[in-house]
């Protein structure tokens, strides 16, 4: 006769944040990587992420998702990334690649003279059509290659 010994199923590991809070998925390709990502934002962040992620692809259908350096980026398929998401402990941060090219611009400088960043706020209210415009007008520009 045997025993039998019973385990319960490992949990998941909750995503490691990182500094500045944001979470550290693994590097990947495709709409997985990117779910995996938005489900480890912290708090009300997690939200946004999905509110955006879904903005983001009803705007431009065709768009290619990947994580890569922790944060998610969308571009099109073999012609670069327009967008890259990253969360900081008080805001999360859009990176449009070519921000300058787009009117308005986004209103946060970068170190780089065509980049350009939207900050959004915990208590912010987010005016979704500028979203998708700057969204719209990034994919048709040529993209960052990374």
């Amino acid at each position: 006769m045997t025993d039998k010994i019973s385990a319960k199923p490992a949990k998941p590991a909750e995503p490691k944040l990182l500094s500045g809070g944001n979470p550290q998925i693994a590097k990947g390709e495709g709409d997985g990587p990117v779910q995996a990502y938005i489900a480890a934002m912290p708090g009300w962040k997690s939200d946004v992420g999905r509110r955006l992620d879904a903005l983001i692809m009803q705007t431009v259908p065709d768009a290619h998702k990947a994580v890569k350096w922790n944060s998610p980026l969308y571009g099109m398929k073999g012609d670069g990334w327009f967008l890259g998401v990253h969360c900081f402990n008080r805001y999360i941060k859009l990176a449009f690649f070519r921000g300058a090219a787009l009117q308005p611009m986004p209103p946060e400088e970068s170190r780089t003279a065509e980049t350009r960043y939207f900050h959004i706020h915990e208590n912010d209210v987010i005016d979704e059509a500028q979203i998708a415009d700057w969204v719209r007008q990034a994919s048709l520009l040529p993209g960052e290659k990374m």
